[in-house]
């Protein structure tokens, strides 16, 4: 069974070939890029273009600005505080990267 809107798609598509809107487009004339994983491609696209990184990225570049911040203190107090939170940012970066997020 068809989609209700399968004619208006078709119809819009050859209106749009028709008029010329496919002829330049980038990487015509050239192979599709390889996918591993077709039921999440536009969403992992979508995700790289808007510049998205996965979360353990996201913890690691926290966690080196916690070291930068670490090498600059030498309160003693502050130095243990941002050693905690280091650990627990390590913590959390492993348990992202099992996850695979």
């Amino acid at each position: 069974m068809d989609h209700p809107l399968f004619d208006l798609i078709e119809q819009r598509i050859r209106q749009a070939e028709e008029a010329g809107e496919f002829d330049s487009l980038e990487g015509a004339g050239k192979p599709l890029p390889r996918c591993d994983d077709p039921a999440n491609a536009v969403f992992g696209r979508l995700v790289k273009e808007s510049g998205a990184v996965p979360e353990f990225v996201a913890l690691s570049r926290e966690l080196a600005k916690l070291r930068e911040e670490l090498r600059e203190t030498g309160d003693r107090t502050k130095r243990s505080e941002i050693l905690k939170v280091m650990s627990m940012m390590e913590a959390r970066i492993d348990l992202a990267k099992k996850a695979g997020r």
